[in-house]
């Protein structure tokens, strides 16, 4: 019995569009990264990105439990010293939605030199217009 290599010809993707409005954070994120990566299709493979384009509509609309709108903390050093920035989840929310999200995801990609092409498939946008009328995505909805 022969083992099933993945390649590059056998990949077929799709577009879907994910409405963010009321979706939790974690959770949102979670069904993000397994449609990137391309978990839930019979041909995936961990050394092959073979994930769908996703895009994620009304990014400003997203929710939070408890209070890590106050609590959560995001650091951002410049290399200088008195160089360390921080935001809170609110400030970067009022700030720049889409850079919560994105930020969110990439932390539940794998840490290796896909991660890159993987989160290039990520298009975000905070309100519900999008551009990628052309490419005809498909509706999907993550339960939770």
């Amino acid at each position: 019995m022969k083992t099933h290599v993945t390649k590059h010809a056998d990949i077929d993707r799709k577009w879907f569009i994910i409405d963010a409005e009321g979706q939790t954070l974690g959770r949102l994120a979670v069904g993000i990264a397994n449609l990137l990566r391309g978990k839930d299709k019979a041909c995936f493979s961990p050394s092959v990105d073979c994930g769908d384009y996703v895009v994620v509509i009304n990014t400003d609309k997203i929710k939070v439990t408890g209070n890590k709108l106050i609590d959560k903390k995001y650091y951002n050093y410049s290399g200088y010293p008195g160089g360390m920035r921080e935001l809170s989840l609110e400030e970067l929310m009022e700030k720049d939605s889409t850079k919560v999200v994105r930020l969110a995801v990439k932390g539940m990609l794998p840490k290796n030199r896909l991660a890159d092409d993987i989160i290039g498939k990520l298009k975000l946008y905070p309100g519900a217009e999008h551009n990628q009328v052309a490419q005809k995505p498909e509706k999907y909805t993550i339960e939770g």
